[in-house]
């Protein structure tokens, strides 16, 4: 099939924003369209989790609160739907039952996706799904840099015995060989940990860290230069669980921490990853059963909405 059209949202300015398709940004679904350079694609899994369950209902929660958002990013200065082919891919459907089998879903459903040539912008969900994403994002890059906003480290071995979870998908990750152990960090890390121990083996696994505590000193600017700093050209994926923000941020999601990162210093971080080469990215863990007034919902939206303009930051002034 030939590309003929480009097509972007529905024009808020014929159809109410309340009204009109379900699909993140109000975009086109994938059937939809010939081709596509991004997909927004939903995990609706949230069977890894230790604690408050609901990340199962975050991608429709967080497409809800997407129909606000709009074609023009005036602090990228790019409008990421229109150098881009950006569509909806839906949802893939996990098995609640059986963490495996979900992980293969998972990983089947978006290997078909990025075998189109898209890239993957996926809604979770809890963090358990960025292990099949990563294997996904190794076969077509190899080991990439990972940059993982989080609270939570999400290095640890197992919990109850189970080794794939929503706070262990990066040790599998590395151990799999499937990140770059040179170029990799988390960021707004905070909160009691189980011991020393825990940092030790995260460094060995290759993350180095800039916690929550760090960003009074360093601001979002300074933690963006670390960041760039450590991830250079590499091929680059980002992970971003929006606990990383403070509860009074993000009140909906499952492992709440106090004293996180506010939503502008996260958007300002992430509105700097134009300059990286970013192959992918998810934002996980949005609960919208602990939510109100879609605060939580707004900040996912409005994360991925940068995530995906800054995907689009290479191809300014080329016509899709």
């Amino acid at each position: 099939m030939t590309f003929t059209q480009h097509r972007g949202p529905v024009d808020a300015t014929v159809t109410p924003r309340y009204g009109g398709p379900s699909t993140f940004a109000r975009l086109p679904r994938m059937d939809e369209v010939d081709r596509a350079d991004v997909a927004v694609v939903g995990v609706p899994f949230d069977s890894g989790v230790s604690y408050r369950p609901g990340a199962r209902f975050g991608p429709g929660h967080v497409r809800a609160a997407s129909k606000l958002l709009r074609d023009y990013n005036p602090v990228q200065d790019i409008e990421p739907f229109a150098v881009q082919q950006v569509a909806d891919a839906g949802d893939i459907a996990c098995n609640p039952f059986d963490i495996a089998e979900a992980i293969r879903q998972i990983d089947e459903g978006t290997r078909a996706i990025v075998g189109t040539g898209a890239k993957l912008m996926t809604i979770g969900g809890d963090h358990t799904i960025a292990l099949p994403l990563l294997r996904v994002v190794h076969e077509l890059h190899g080991p990439v840099a990972v940059v993982h906003f989080d609270a939570h480290l999400d290095t640890w071995d197992t919990y109850f015995g189970a080794p794939v979870t929503h706070g262990t998908p990066f040790r599998r990750a590395s151990e799999e060989g499937l990140i770059d152990r040179t170029g990799s960090m988390h960021v707004g890390i905070r909160g009691p940990l189980y011991s020393r121990k825990d940092l030790s083996d995260d460094g060995v696994l290759g993350f180095q860290v800039i916690g929550s505590h760090d960003m009074d000193d360093l601001g979002w600017r300074g933690a963006v230069d670390r960041i760039k700093a450590r991830v250079g050209d590499r091929p680059t994926y980002v992970s971003l669980d929006i606990d990383v923000l403070d509860p009074a941020f993000a009140p909906g999601t499952g492992t709440p921490e106090a004293g996180g990162l506010t939503s502008r210093e996260l958007l300002n971080i992430l509105r700097a990853f134009g300059e990286l080469n970013l192959v992918g990215a998810d934002v996980v863990e949005v609960a919208p059963a602990y939510d109100h007034a879609e605060i939580t919902g707004i900040a996912a939206a409005h994360a991925a909405y940068e995530l995906i303009s800054a995907m689009a930051a290479g191809r300014r002034g080329t016509d899709v």
